[in-house]
């Protein structure tokens, strides 16, 4: 018994018109840049907060107080700085999967809310219109 498998046709991909690429791109780039600057920022800053505290700590404090602290604070600071750089880099993927169109976990929730933000700004938009459409008219009418 030989079965034959039938595959479904594929949506076609639809063109995205080439501004909407070029926003998307720059989005991943915002986001995914900030993230990785803040992450060098923690990197810099905790690099600098070791350098500045391990003299005075030494200085002015027993030995294994001091320590403690300063090994404390040294791993804290590499472990944000190493959360943040996996954050940009899995949020600069998931960005690249949604440009590309793979469709990744929360993409049909990001549609909606673009879909529900678009009908918002038209009705507001329509609003407006029509309430300027009425003072212009009540002014006339005076």
């Amino acid at each position: 018994m030989a079965e034959i498998h039938q595959q479904l046709p594929r949506p076609a991909m639809q063109q995205e018109p080439g501004s909407r690429q070029v926003v998307k791109a720059a989005t991943a780039v915002t986001a995914g840049g900030s993230l990785l600057v803040l992450s060098g920022l923690t990197l810099t800053g905790t690099v600098i907060a070791l350098t500045v505290a391990t003299p005075v700590l030494v200085i002015f404090s027993p030995v294994l107080v001091p320590a403690v602290i300063t090994v404390s604070l040294i791993l804290a600071g590499f472990l944000a700085s190493g959360g943040f750089g996996v954050a940009a880099i899995t949020v600069l993927s998931w960005i690249f999967r949604y440009v590309t169109g793979r469709r990744p976990l929360g993409a049909e929730q990001l549609e909606q809310a673009r879909m529900k933000l678009t009908g918002k700004s038209r009705e507001m938009k329509d609003r407006a219109q029509e309430f300027g459409q009425q003072q212009i008219a009540g002014s006339l009418q005076s």
